[in-house]
């Protein structure tokens, strides 16, 4: 987990596996994968313990639906239920050893979640529930703990769901703009947000690409205070409170492009609703004076 927290720090909260997890870990002269890329359930040669090291979902999989209140359903391999990936899943349960779940955002990209542990097992309907749990103790040596509170994993749990739809929602939205803010063409991945044109909490703010735009991390916060709006005909407009502000160099980034056309993803499919832009672009303008 501590080589991991270094493949996060590089990548942000979702890591490739080209030239990220493929890497692997160092332990006892060898390298060790972090998961088995082609199944779920994954338990390294060199382990002497007979629980999984991690677990893993794909990209493509609901993962929405499997998750409760108090973690997330994990589904048993295939086949019989004492095969060795289902052992090594349920042996988790009954050592209580902290696991890595790699939950896929979108082809050849995962958010970790670690710690997690495995804290029920249903034989009959072949899931496990797994739980996030917590790091704790100095920086260089944290110890992972599972959260005995059930306000904490319940919290957990929920954090944990909204920075999967988030990251998820990136996963569509950003390459759609060829990895570019759709404002000023930054092209530097970590420094990329899927902004929502109407808000996931409303009627029409679903997790559509079309519900979306790339935006660099100031423009979309510029984007979601309304200081920034995009028309339904792709027209940046910033409001007249920053266009009237004393110019300067962050400024710039803001007020150099009102009245520039937006980027536009190529796919129409993928192109930002003009219904969705009209309703926000009339938030903005009630708001831009």
């Amino acid at each position: 987990m501590a080589h991991l927290s270094v493949l996060v720090a590089e990548f942000g909260e979702e890591v490739p596996y080209a030239g990220g997890l493929d890497r692997g870990f160092p332990f006892r002269g060898a390298r060790v994968p972090f998961l088995n890329y082609q199944k779920g359930i994954y338990r390294a040669r060199v382990q002497s313990g007979p629980a999984a090291l991690s677990i893993q979902t794909s990209s493509k999989s609901p993962y929405d639906d499997e998750i409760l209140a108090d973690g997330f359903l994990y589904a048993y391999r295939a086949g019989a239920i004492d095969q060795p990936d289902n052992r090594a899943l349920r042996v988790a349960r009954e050592l209580q050893v902290p696991l890595v779940y790699f939950i896929g955002t979108r082809p050849g990209w995962y958010k970790p979640v670690f710690p997690v542990y495995v804290r029920e097992d249903d034989p009959v309907r072949r899931v496990v529930l797994v739980t996030p749990g917590a790091l704790l103790g100095p920086l260089d040596e944290p110890e992972p703990v599972p959260l005995e509170e059930e306000i904490e994993r319940r919290y957990a749990v929920r954090q944990t769901r909204v920075r999967l739809h988030q990251a998820r929602f990136r996963g569509r939205v950003v390459p759609a703009y060829s990895s570019q803010c759709a404002i000023c063409r930054l092209k530097e991945l970590r420094l990329l947000d899927a902004a929502h044109i109407l808000g996931d909490v409303m009627e029409a703010g679903e997790a559509t690409v079309s519900n979306g735009l790339s935006l660099c991390a100031i423009h979309h916060r510029a984007f979601d205070q309304n200081l920034v709006g995009v028309s339904p005909d792709y027209i940046v407009h910033v409001s007249r409170r920053l266009r009237e502000d004393e110019d300067g160099p962050m400024l710039h980034l803001l007020k150099g492009f009102h009245e520039a056309p937006i980027l536009v993803p190529g796919r129409r499919a993928d192109r930002p609703d003009r219904g969705r832009l009209d309703a926000r672009f009339a938030a903005f303008l009630s708001l831009s004076t």
